[in-house]
């Protein structure tokens, strides 16, 4: 398992550099309130926006759409389709679901669209096939895949560029430690869900050595694991989001590191 030093506030994404901690949206709900935390979230520094075709059936595109369009220029959307069970990979499934996306999000362009799962009944080939034909026709800029292991990034490589994976990673879930590897090696984005799990002792005696919080201390961890790494903690508090924001300033000793994982 390989270590790196935050050496960057940036994590490349092609041309574009994101801040290091983005936000994910899986309970936004379609409401003014809501739209005017979006703004915000985006006016404190968040450049990455995550959500997906199923989330809150449909209502976090919609308010994204609302409150972000048309989407500034270093701001990304990204969002996901193809979940929810056996044949939801299907070329039709996911033609539909990605037009409806485009629509709710108020885009003619998405910014990185996620194969939300691979479908068991449905090749990845088959599945990417499909979103590609929306990369040829300019209705989406790049590609991702999300809870996958290395065979199936290298087999979707072949189909269309894949610029970001996101799998479960935390302090206490490592499965993916290998594909955190190859993404640095490779210059994919990983980014990790449920990224605010593993707190412990020694996380809540980290942040109060650097009078943090063990979010903040999480999160930390999490950016020197990789250069590539860009997590994206759900919040629909200002606060909470700024807090996290904190956390790509907090550099942790080699030894904290290694004492946390």
């Amino acid at each position: 398992m390989q270590r790196h030093d935050v050496t960057s506030q940036f994590t490349p994404l092609g041309d574009l550099h994101l801040g290091r901690i983005g936000l994910g949206t899986n309970r936004l709900r379609n409401t003014p309130d809501n739209v005017a935390f979006i703004q915000s979230a985006v006016d404190a520094g968040v450049h990455l926006i995550d959500t997906a075709h199923l989330y809150t059936g449909g209502e976090s595109e919609q308010t994204i759409g609302r409150a972000l369009s048309p989407v500034a220029r270093g701001v990304v959307v990204a969002t996901k389709g193809g979940y929810g069970g056996r044949g939801r990979g299907r070329p039709e499934v996911l033609c539909n679901e990605i037009e409806q996306s485009l629509e709710s999000l108020r885009t003619e362009r998405i910014a990185l669209y996620y194969l939300h799962r691979v479908d068991p009944e449905t090749p990845i080939e088959e599945s990417l096939g499909a979103i590609k034909e929306f990369v040829d026709r300019g209705r989406i800029e790049r590609v991702g895949i999300s809870d996958v292991k290395i065979p199936v990034i290298e087999r979707a490589r072949k189909v269309v560029p894949i610029a970001a994976v996101q799998n479960e990673y935390n302090l206490s879930e490592r499965k993916h430690d290998d594909v955190v590897d190859y993404c640095t090696r490779e210059g994919i984005v990983f980014v990790p869900y449920y990224p605010l799990h593993g707190e412990s002792r020694a996380v809540r005696d980290t942040a109060k050595r650097h009078a943090a919080t063990p979010s903040q201390v999480m999160l930390a961890w999490l950016l020197a694991r990789s250069p590539m790494m860009l997590p994206i903690p759900g919040t629909l508090s200002l606060a909470h989001l700024r807090e996290n924001l904190g956390a790509a300033g907090l550099e942790l000793t080699q030894a904290e590191i290694r004492e946390l994982g």
